[in-house]
């Protein structure tokens, strides 16, 4: 038996789930299945993400205050910033992207969330999807594949974690 991968998620795992399939008030399963994950060595994110979030000031910044705010990893460590580097480096090369798609992508938590991942090891969680077309904004999971790092969307990683969410009634 291989061993279980561990997940990295994106701003919009949290921001999308709790604006809309999974909101609080609706699937308090998804967000307990979260926490007990993050507490398995599963499940985690990145500081640059949680700033992303906290931006927001709404209730997912204090959830994310009261229950999850211990597993947003710093990107200030040599191997992730040295990833940066090469991810950074992929998006230059490209002449497909726009400058200004370029400059989005080096200033957001996006290309933090890929590097961490590719310096750990780790398989990215992020409900973009690939556009190979696209010029405007470089998507996380273009980046991926870019430099070889694995991803999947929020409901791959339920499935894979076997989180199943039901009405107690």
């Amino acid at each position: 038996m291989s061993p279980a991968r561990i997940f990295i998620l994106d701003a919009n795992v949290f921001i999308e789930s709790a604006k809309r399939y999974y909101a609080f008030d609706i699937a308090p399963g998804f967000w307990d299945a979260l926490i007990r994950h993050a507490r398995g060595g599963l499940v985690r994110s990145i500081d640059k993400v949680k700033d992303e979030i906290d931006r927001g000031n709404d209730d997912l910044t204090t959830w994310i205050g009261g229950n999850f705010h211990q597993w947003f990893d710093s990107t200030n460590q040599q191997d992730v910033i040295d990833a940066y580097a090469t991810v950074m480096g992929w998006a230059q090369s490209q002449p497909q992207y726009i400058p200004g798609a370029k400059a989005e992508f080096a200033n957001n938590a996006d290309g933090w969330l890929i590097a961490f991942a590719l310096a750990k090891g780790f398989t990215v969680v992020t409900d973009e999807r690939y556009n190979s077309d696209i010029k405007r904004r470089i998507p996380i999971p273009n980046a991926c594949n870019g430099v070889g790092v694995s991803y999947l969307d929020t409901f791959a990683l339920m499935r894979e974690l076997g989180v199943k969410l039901s009405s107690p009634a």
